[in-house]
C-alpha cells in the first residue's frame, strides 16, 4: 500500500537503555538477536541514529511531541524533575518539567485524529496518573505509569526498588502466575491487541521496559550465556539473556502481522530511548551490563555511548530489503515523518524532520545541518552541558567552569582526542551555533549554586 494509505497501521517499539552495539546486525558477537537482524534485512537501519536525550523521559517526550527536550524543559526523568538536582554541587540544576503537558500534540493525537485506533502498552514515565497515555490520545493504556523501571521483571511485576525507596512500585498487566516473564506479558496484550483492532487502522505504542535495571534474564537463557565463550566487548549473560528474550517477543509482533496478513501495510519502528549501560550498579551485579564500542562511555553522557542507538524502520512499499543509511536522524524525526504518512501536511512541524526522503532513497540528503542535546543536569560522569553535531564535527560544553571539548568523529569515532585547543576558529563557530539554538528553544540553564564552597 503507498505512503500515506489511510489504512497504514503503525508498530512502534521503544527499548529502554538498548545500546547501538546490541545486535547481532549491529556488530555484537555475543548477544543473539535472530529476529532483529531478520527485521534490518527486510527494512532499512539506519548507522547513525540518536536519541534525542542521554536519558529517557527527555526522548520519549521528543518522540511523542517532535519536540527537543530543551524546547519541552523535560530534559531530566519524571522523578529526576520532581525531587530536583543536588544542593552540593558547584551549580544548580535548570528546573525540569515532571510531566508531559497535555497542551501538546502528541503522536497519539494526531493518530487518533485520523480515525485510528491508538493504543501504549509498556513504559511510559511521562508523568504521573493525570497525564498518563489516556489522557495523551491513547484509547488504551496497559502498563504504563509513572516510573522508570519494574522491581522485577518477574511476576507478579511488583517491590520495592531499593532499601532507601520504600515506595512499592508495581506494573499493571493483568493476571498471571510465578514465573511469567514482563517482555513475554507486555507482548501478549500486544499480540491480542493487533487481533482486535483488525477491523481499523491502528497505532500500537509497544514500549518494552527491559532492557532496563534490574538486570533479570530467564534463567534457563542465562544459563546459555553463561556456558557461552565471551564476546570481545559483552560478556553479561543476564543481560544477554534479557537482549535474547526481547529480540524473541519482536519476532512474536512480526510472525503475528505475517499470521493476519497484514506485514503489507504495517510500519515497524525499533529504537532505543538512550545508549547503552556501561558502567556497574548494584542491580546489573555491579558490572557493566554492555559496552557501546566503539564509541564512549554510555547512558547520560553526551559522548556517542550516550547517544548513538539502533533504529530500524521496515515500511512496505517504501523501504527497500537491507537497505542502510549513513544519514545523522533522531528521535524528534518520528513525528513528521509519521504526520507526513498520515498526509498531515499541516502538522506541527517543531524540530524534527520527515524521514521519508530517506526511506525511499537512502542517499538522499536532509535538510538541517545540525543536531543538538542540553541536559543541565548531573549524572555519574557528567556534569551539566550541551552538544551538538554538525557533519563529522561534534562540540561538547560544560556548564561548569564554561569548559568544551571537540572531537572529530570521522577519524575519531570513541571521542579520544579534545582538539578544541588546536581548532579555536571551529570551536568559535560551532559554539556560536549552540549558543544561538539554546536561545531559539528557550533551553533553561543550570545557576551558581552561592552555598557551594561552605559545603565543600
Amino acid at each position: 500500500m503507498p505512503v500515506g494509505a489511510a489504512r497504514l497501521n503503525v508498530v512502534f517499539i521503544l527499548v529502554d537503555d538498548w545500546g547501538c552495539a546490541d545486535a547481532g546486525v549491529q556488530g555484537s558477537g555475543f548477544f543473539e538477536t535472530p529476529n532483529i537482524d531478520r527485521l534490518a534485512r527486510q527494512g532499512m537501519r539506519f548507522t547513525q541514529a540518536y536519541a534525542a536525550a542521554a536519558i529517557c523521559s527527555p526522548t520519549r517526550a521528543a518522540i511523542m511531541t517532535g519536540k527537543s527536550p530543551a524546547r519541552l524543559d523535560m530534559t531530566i526523568w519524571h522523578e529526576g524533575a520532581v525531587r530536583g538536582g543536588p544542593t552540593n554541587r558547584r551549580l544548580l540544576e535548570a528546573k525540569a518539567q515532571p510531566n508531559l503537558p497535555r497542551e501538546e500534540v502528541t503522536l497519539a493525537e494526531l493518530f487518533q485524529q485520523n480515525g485510528y485506533s491508538t493504543a501504549h502498552i509498556g513504559k511510559w514515565h511521562l508523568g504521573k496518573a493525570g497525564y498518563y497515555p489516556e489522557t495523551q490520545g491513547f484509547d488504551v493504556n496497559i502498563g504504563g505509569t509513572y516510573w522508570g523501571a519494574p522491581a522485577t521483571f518477574f511476576h507478579p511485576y511488583r517491590g520495592h526498588w531499593t532499601e532507601s525507596d520504600p515506595e512499592l512500585r508495581y506494573v499493571p498487566v493483568g493476571q498471571g502466575k510465578p514465573g511469567d516473564y514482563l517482555t513475554d506479558k507486555l507482548t501478549d496484550h500486544a499480540l491480542d491487541l493487533i487481533e482486535q483492532k483488525l477491523d481499523q487502522p491502528f497505532f500500537l505504542s509497544l514500549w518494552f521496559h527491559t532492557v532496563h535495571t534490574p538486570i533479570e534474564g530467564k534463567p534457563k537463557l542465562v544459563e546459555r550465556f553463561k556456558n557461552k565463550n565471551p564476546g570481545k566487548h559483552h560478556r553479561h549473560p543476564e543481560y544477554a539473556a534479557m537482549v535474547s528474550s526481547m529480540d524473541e517477543n519482536v519476532g512474536r509482533v512480526l510472525r503475528k502481522l505475517d499470521e493476519l496478513n497484514i506485514a503489507d501495510n504495517t510500519v515497524v519502528v525499533l529504537t532505543s530511548d538512550n545508549g547503552g549501560v556501561d558502567f556497574p550498579t548494584a542491580k546489573s551485579g555491579h558490572r557493566p551490563p554492555t559496552r557501546n564500542f566503539p564509541f564512549r562511555s554510555g547512558k547520560g553522557t553526551l559522548y556517542e555511548g550516550g547517544l548513538r542507538v539502533p533504529l530500524i524502520i521496515r515500511w512496505p512499499g517504501c523501504t527497500r530489503s537491507g537497505s542502510e543509511s549513513t544519514a545523522q536522524v533522531t528521535s524528534q524525526d518520528f513525528f513528521p515523518t509519521l504526520a507526513d504518512a498520515l498526509g498531515q501536511v499541516d502538522a506541527p512541524r517543531h524540530d524534527g524532520e520527515s524521514l521519508l526522503p530517506l526511506l525511499r532513497d537512502p542517499q538522499a540528503k536532509l535538510a538541517r545541518k545540525a543536531l543538538y542535546w542540553h541536559c543541565p543536569h548531573y549524572y555519574p560522569r557528567m556534569t551539566p552541558g550541551s552538544a551538538v553535531r554538525e557533519g563529522d564535527w561534534k562540540l561538547i560544553h560544560y556548564y561548569e567552569g564554561d569548559r568544551v571539548e571537540l572531537f572529530e568523529l570521522q577519524d575519531d569515532p570513541g571521542e579520544t582526542r579534545n582538539l578544541a585547543t588546536v581548532q579555536p576558529n571551529r570551536v568559535k563557530v560551532l559554539r556560536g551555533r549552540l549558543d544561538a539554538w539554546r536561545e531559539s528553544v528557550d533551553a533553561k540553564a543550570p545557576t551558581s549554586n552561592p552555598d557551594w564552597r561552605s559545603q565543600k
